[in-house]
């Protein structure tokens, strides 16, 4: 029966406006709305789903974040995880934690309570590394399957996932580290009986110090930039005009 650890990541909700910083050092996250990692979320919905179909015996959620990131472990509980663990960092995890750091700190989870299949977010909005799950699968010399569209446990991992040519099925027996994509699931409602009942489930809290990882990072984010503005669009008269301008006038980025 697997044991699963999944990874709940808070970030600035997938429809706030992102600000900068007045001194250009980041993303504001004073005023906007946070929310789970929407991959984190389908992560969360899948490993529910194995614990439901009989696949898995228990499924544990972590995030690593400040004292406000609770808020996705009851979410994630409501939605019908068994336990959560926070460790609980100072740190801004969008910048100033580097993703080999936070894969360090599910190793040293995963070897304290023994979980044999990994479920997470192929990549967080926020950081967009897309890095946490390879370097722990290089970590713990599991077998890994990135971008997952499609899975299937039976006495062995059946996982289908997408690249840039279509869809690939590899197999593999656990214990394994598994990133969470699209169109792998729709995550749940969760309805106001459920998150009531999310509040008596276990919440474990730890720092980095207790697992033993040191969070200093290997570099500094020195500014950060918007996007250039989009310039407006132009309307044109005719398919003739419309092919002129593309020919000679349209700029291939």
């Amino acid at each position: 029966m697997l044991k699963v650890l999944v990874g709940a990541k808070r970030v600035i909700d997938a429809y706030a406006k992102v600000r900068l910083l007045p001194d250009n050092s980041g993303v504001d996250l004073s005023t906007v709305k946070m929310a789970m990692n929407p991959f984190c979320e389908i992560a969360v919905e899948e490993a529910v789903r194995l614990k439901e179909a009989g696949k898995a015996s228990e499924v544990t959620v972590l995030t690593i974040g400040p004292k406000q990131a609770s808020d996705v472990l009851r979410a994630a509980l409501a939605m019908g995880a068994d336990k959560a663990i926070h460790v609980h960092v100072e740190e801004r995890i969008d910048r100033d934690i580097l993703p080999l750091s936070i894969a360090q700190l599910f190793r040293a989870l995963i070897t304290r309570d023994n979980y044999n299949l990994v479920l997470l977010g192929k990549q967080s909005i926020d950081s967009d590394s897309n890095q946490v799950g390879q370097l722990l699968a290089g970590l713990l010399n599991w077998p890994q399957a990135t971008f997952l569209n499609k899975l299937e446990i039976g006495q062995i991992i059946r996982a289908t996932r997408e690249i840039d040519g279509g869809l690939q099925t590899i197999e593999f027996p656990p214990p394994a580290v598994l990133t969470c994509d699209l169109r792998l699931n729709t995550p749940r409602f969760t309805a106001i009986p459920a998150i009531m009942k999310a509040k008596k489930k276990p919440l474990e809290t730890l720092t980095p110090d207790k697992l033993g990882v040191d969070l200093t990072p290997g570099y500094q984010t020195l500014s950060v930039e918007p996007p250039d503005k989009r310039k407006a669009g132009i309307k044109v008269e005719s398919v003739d005009q419309l092919l002129d301008k593309l020919r000679n006038e349209a700029k291939v980025i």
